[in-house]
């Protein structure tokens, strides 16, 4: 033993590598190593022999592993300063220019939205993105034959035969949302409701998913004029103008009850939008004074509330305000693209110091 101990420790002192250190940790205390060897033969001796021999063997097996680890960790210890030798950084050099991420227009216009709506006392208010056909489709006065509940228009979610539960969709609008906000907090309110819906469309002014946000005020003096006033001021503040027409057009919405949509006065010339001068229209919402059956969904007497609703799409007027011409490339992920149309990280937008740069 005091052979293959002077043998073990004075190889590992010479080890140069970690691989040469490896071989020798097999050749004496591998399981096919000499120690491993001499622990067999235990069986072969006297019990006298094994209780002398017994605890030499696991000594000089204990010795030799802790030579093993002293070394590997000088080893390591030496490779290391080695490095910090040759790799060297001159932290005086100037660095390279870091590039900062960009804002996405769809996100900073819904924050431009939000600013102005706040301004006017209203509230945001937020649901789910998938919800019951009842919330989407049955407390908005749509009914069951209506083509908009269609599988070619709207996205269904999956029901495993003998689900009895309601049918969900992905959201085609964010009006569910006034629906819940109505059952929980009841009139008078004022809020708005942006966010991601959903339907089955795809070409340049049409995308599966886009943004929305719809407005709703309730109380029991509300009319017609104070949508008008309403719609003329967010449009003054979002395109920054002086003055703003706009043009009311009778529709049909099975939501609201008159139903309107709106029109703006602008003009294109050279290709550029110019907002509230010109002699052209451009359609850009639509509203109404809201369906007494919708409040009654909401939970609210229609016969003592009353109020009034619009929406508009966040990715539509987007794009008539940052002059971007397709749709579809909201969605691309185009670095290019967002460090083009993107906005600085700190330019928050608010109606005192500025919507847009």
């Amino acid at each position: 033993m005091d052979d293959l101990k002077s043998k073990y420790l004075t190889l590992i002192a010479e080890a140069g590598d970690e691989a040469t250190l490896e071989d020798i940790r097999i050749t004496a205390v591998g399981k096919k190593g000499e120690v491993a060897l001499k622990m067999r033969e235990l069986g072969k001796m006297t019990p006298e022999e094994r209780q002398v021999a017994g605890p030499a063997l696991n000594a000089l097996k204990d010795e030799i592993n802790s030579a093993l680890a002293a070394k590997k960790a000088a080893l390591a210890d030496a490779a290391l300063d080695e490095r910090l030798r040759s790799e060297w950084l001159d932290v005086t050099l100037p660095t390279r220019p870091q590039r900062q991420g960009t804002i996405h227009p769809i996100s900073q216009v819904s924050e431009e939205v939000t600013a102005i709506f706040a301004e006017m006392g209203f509230s945001v208010a937020e649901g789910p993105r998938i919800d019951t056909d009842w919330y989407n489709f049955d407390a908005l006065n749509i009914p069951g034959h209506h083509p908009a509940r269609a599988e070619m228009d709207t996205f269904y979610m999956h029901r495993a035969e003998g689900d009895n539960r309601p049918p969900h969709v992905l959201r085609t609008h964010t009006s569910p949302v006034q629906i819940r906000s109505m059952e929980a907090s009841g009139a008078p309110t004022r809020i708005i409701c942006p966010g991601g819906v959903y339907r089955a469309d795809y070409d340049q002014t049409h995308t599966p998913m886009f943004h929305q946000v719809e407005g709703l005020a309730i109380d029991k003096d509300i009319s017609m004029a104070n949508l008008k006033w309403v719609l003329e001021e967010f449009v003054k503040s979002y395109f920054e103008v002086d003055g703003v027409d706009l043009r009311f057009r009778a529709s049909h919405f099975p939501f609201t009850e008159p139903s309107a949509e709106v029109d703006i006065r602008c003009s294109w010339e050279g290709g550029t939008l110019k907002v509230g001068e010109g002699d052209d229209w451009l359609e850009i919402l639509g509203s109404g004074m809201v369906h007494p059956k919708v409040l009654q969904a909401g939970g609210i007497d229609p016969n003592e509330w009353q109020g009034f609703a619009f929406g508009m799409g966040i990715d539509r007027i987007a794009m008539l305000k940052y002059g971007i011409p397709d749709l579809r490339a909201f969605f691309d992920s185009d670095l290019r693209w967002l460090r083009h149309y993107g906005f600085a990280a700190l330019d928050v937008p608010t109606l005192h110091g500025g919507l847009s740069r």
